[in-house]
Parts: structure tokens; sequence; C-alpha cells
């Protein structure tokens, strides 16, 4: 099986009431622990770099590993391009062989947004590739994105419909009180359930996405501070929200900072129980198992596409 766009994969998951995951991969280990989740849990994958991890890894490097993925897998598995912030950079990775892309030109204005985000609608259309937009501003940092609270915003449902019918578009990501990152709240987790709702309403059998939905799980901030990292204070969606979003329009749920912290906390229990060790095939391969039994969790716990490859 090739690679694959999100469309059938998506439109699957609003019929089932479940979501796909969308994780960010940087290298071979991470590439290969997700994978190996959605082998076991016979699950639908989307793999997605940002624009940081095509700088860090360059993307033909990443693709080709992506690649060997499906080749080995048998899964249905697209790749995706996290936040691309102009035309080109869309362009640039649908020539790569990217099957999906996400222009996120939700820091222009609504008009300029809609423009920018047809035209790479129109382009990757051509190529027989996904397009993700962004309508209102996440908070939070995460490589290239970097929101302030005072420019973040949810997104206005009255905006939707104009929005995926003027450009084409073939999902959306929206503002609900997610954030970017491993410290998305000061106070208790909030999300605007009835944003959600409102917008499905508007928008009847049309996926729905959620950027910056790690859930900071407590077992690895403690595994990192334990062993000599800095993460008070982080805190993350709580999982019980983002399978409640799964069930409703939410189609694709994006995951990277547990990735993170789950490779991190691994890594350094394993420097400090093995201080002699220096071969990186020593500490990565648990960090790898690591990915793998993390993402097993969210597809069977949290997204609910266990079983639906």
């Amino acid at each position: 099986m090739p690679l694959v766009n999100t469309k059938e994969m998506l439109l699957k998951a609003y019929q089932g009431g479940y979501a796909v995951g969308a994780f960010n991969v940087n290298n071979m280990e991470i590439i290969q622990g997700v994978v190996a989740a959605g082998i076991e849990e016979k699950s639908p994958l989307i793999l997605q770099v940002s624009s940081g991890a095509r700088k860090y890894a360059n993307p033909l490097y990443l693709k080709s590993l992506v690649d060997c993925a499906v080749k080995e897998s048998g899964l249905p598995i697209a790749l995706h391009l996290d936040h691309g912030d102009s035309y080109e950079l869309c362009v640039s990775a649908i020539d790569d062989g990217f099957t999906s892309v996400m222009i996120d030109a939700s820091h222009h204005s609504f008009e300029e947004n809609i423009k920018i985000t047809k035209k790479v609608v129109e382009y990757a259309h051509a190529h027989n590739v996904t397009v993700e937009a962004e309508l209102g501003r996440l908070a939070g940092i995460e490589d290239d994105v970097n929101v302030s609270e005072k420019d973040s915003a949810y997104t206005d449902p009255s905006q939707v419909e104009e929005f995926v019918q003027r450009t084409g578009v073939d999902s959306l990501a929206i503002s609900i009180g997610t954030s970017h990152g491993a410290f998305k709240f000061k106070g208790e987790p909030k999300l605007r359930f009835d944003i959600l709702e409102d917008v499905s309403k508007r928008l009847p059998e049309f996926p729905i996405v959620l950027h910056g939905a790690s859930s900071v799980l407590q077992e690895y901030i403690d595994t990192i501070q334990k062993y000599g990292g800095a993460m008070q204070g982080a805190r993350g969606i709580p999982e019980e929200m983002l399978r409640k979003a799964a069930s409703m329009a939410v189609c694709k749920i994006n995951i990277d900072s547990d990735l993170r912290m789950a490779f991190t906390a691994s890594i350094r229990k394993h420097f400090y129980d093995n201080p002699s060790h220096f071969d990186p095939r020593q500490y990565l391969s648990p960090a790898r198992e690591s990915i793998k039994q993390l993402v097993k969790h969210k597809i069977i716990s949290v997204l609910g596409c266990n079983n639906k490859a």
C-alpha cells in the first residue's frame, strides 16, 4: 500500500466517532516506535513533520523513512506537513511527496487567510494531496510556532462555513482552548466544547482537527524531574476531554509534546541507571519502546482508532 492522503481516513473517523492520531516525527526511532504501535493495534496513522523537523532531519530523509514504514506495516499512513506557514513551503512538501499539508495562515486577516489557503488547495488537489487550514489562534510555543496568550483567539463559528466554501479545504483546525507545548494551563484545564458543537452543526460531516493536544502525562514529568530535568508546572489536556472531542467532530488529534517527553524520560533514566553506556543503540532502543507504548495507549484509550486500519 502506498502513502495515502487523509480524505478517506478522516471521513471514516467522523462516521465512526473516533480520531486518527497525528504524531510528530523527527528521527528514525520515533517513526519506528509510532509505526510499531500502529501495527500492533491495527490503526491508521498520520505521521507529521513540522518545519523544525524538516530543518533538523531533511525532508528527503524523513520521506524515505516513512516510505520504509509504509512498506513494512501495510497500514494506511499519511505523511503530513504540520504548520506550513507559506504557500511556498506547502508546495515544497507536496513536491517532496507529502500526501497532506497544513497551511497555517491564521496569523493573517480572514480574507488573506482565505486567499492563501485557496491557493494552496488548488495546487494540492491537482496533486491528490489533502489540505488542512486553521481558523483561530492557539497560544503556546512549539518549534516555529510561538503565539502569546494575548495574541491567541478562539475560533469564531460564524466564519467557518464561508471559509470552507471559499477555500475548498479538506479539514479545519480550530481553537477551543488547547495550546502548543508542555505548559498549557495555569489554572484548571478547560476546552470550549460549545464552540466545537457549534462548528460541527455548521459543518456537518466535516473533519475538525485539534492542535496542541498532548496530555503531558504526570508519569513522564515525574521521571524527567527525578533524573535531572526541570518540568515543574507542566500541564496538558486531560485525556477524557480529548476522548470526548474524538467522539464529536474531531477526526485528527495532534500529539507532539507527549512523544518528546516519553523519549526524553526514557533516555534520562537510562543514563542514570547505566552511567557507562555511550552506544546510542543502548539508550535509543528503550526510548523507541517508550514511544511505542505511549502511542498504543493513545490509540486505544484516547483516539479510539485501534482496529480501524
